[in-house]
């Protein structure tokens, strides 16, 4: 219990101050405000770039699908090559399915804007007729953030981690 003090009037005071209670009270809930900012402070861009990345990859294997039922030569290139070679003057950030029969309508643009996407080591990704079409990689970037996709040929395409350290012989 806190001491009385006594005023000049003869009265009692109780010391000014906090309780432990209060205090603990306090920090609790500047400690539940900090961690729901950290959370919401999470990179925008790589969380959109993962979404982008998940749905190529989806997309990607449901076209392969479609090229191996049909027997069609596909073909996915980026819209600015696609630009180039299919629409030209078309300054639309998406991408293009080539090959795939009219029936088999995929999305052809980018969820988010500013995402741009490369091809390693060819001008475009091969999707089928056949169950092995070589393995294959496309970088997808927004703003500072990079996401791979990568296929060994056989298996689906997937999201890596990192890129791999390069293998010299």
């Amino acid at each position: 219990m806190a001491p009385a003090l006594t005023s000049s009037h003869g009265r009692k005071k109780r010391a000014a101050g906090f309780t432990l209670i209060e205090l603990m009270v306090v920090v609790a809930i500047i400690a539940l405000a900090s961690a729901v900012v950290s959370l919401a402070l999470r990179d925008p861009s790589g969380t959109q770039l993962e979404k982008e990345g998940a749905r190529l990859a989806a997309l990607f294997e449901s076209a392969r699908a479609e090229a191996r039922a049909s027997g069609l030569a596909v073909h996915w290139l980026p819209r600015s090559l696609a630009s180039d070679t299919l629409n030209a003057g078309s300054a639309e950030a998406g991408f293009t399915f080539v090959g795939l029969p009219t029936s088999a309508e995929l999305p052809q643009r980018w969820l988010s804007e500013g995402v741009t996407a490369q091809v390693i080591g060819a001008t475009n990704v091969v999707l089928g007729p056949e169950p092995l079409i070589g393995a294959q990689r496309i970088t997808l970037r927004l703003g500072d953030s990079r996401l791979t996709l990568a296929t060994d040929g056989l298996g689906p395409f997937a999201v890596l981690a990192s890129d791999p350290p390069s293998v010299s012989r």
